[in-house]
């Protein structure tokens, strides 16, 4: 379960056995989400994460989508 960054108390990561569209999963104290990075910006899920804290895993994903896509393909492509 790579992480990819944890920023505001946010954790991004990804499973090890993930599937398309390209996704980030985020955990924080009080819940979790999932949030796809391509072809937009979109929240799939939440499970518990509070509205603010939510709103902020939007804009980084967001912020950091290029970054989070990049390390989607290294990662998944080398299987």
């Amino acid at each position: 379960m790579p992480t990819l960054f944890t920023i505001f108390g946010l954790r991004f990561y990804f499973y090890s056995e993930e599937h398309l569209p390209i996704h980030v999963h985020v955990r924080n104290p009080d819940g979790r989400a999932k949030i796809q990075v391509d072809p937009e910006v979109v929240l799939i899920e939440n499970k518990g994460i509070k509205p603010n804290d939510l709103k902020k895993a939007l804009t980084l994903a967001n912020l950091y989508k290029e970054q989070i896509t990049e390390f989607w393909y290294e990662f998944f492509m080398e299987k």
